[in-house]
């Protein structure tokens, strides 16, 4: 793992990030032992390890050869859409076929 620095900030690779959630995420140690140990501040690993479960575009756009990026992620949440409003619909079509198929006589 290796970190790079410029000016006065730390800006970390993305191996070094996602190496860092990988060990605080072992049951064995905590984010605040990890962080320690790399000498970085404990919230940020647990920024990375919220960054990382939002795949976020700019960082972890790609897990292990599946690409994460904005767009696949607006298709899918355009589906899940799309299938909540059938659900919704379906719901409705089986309310109004009990309704109308009471016999009135």
């Amino acid at each position: 793992m290796t970190k790079k620095t410029k000016n006065k900030y730390n800006h970390y690779t993305e191996d070094f990030r996602r190496e860092a959630v990988r060990r605080a995420d072992d049951p064995n140690t905590s984010a605040a032992e990890v962080a320690k140990e790399l000498g970085i501040h404990p919230g940020q690993i647990y920024n990375w390890r919220r960054q990382y479960k939002r795949l976020s575009d700019k960082q972890f756009n790609s897990v292990q050869g599946v690409d994460y990026s904005m767009k696949e992620s607006e298709e899918v949440r355009k589906l899940k859409r799309q299938v909540a409003d059938l659900k919704e619909e379906n719901e409705f079509l089986k309310k109004a076929t009990a309704y109308f198929s009471k016999d009135k006589w």
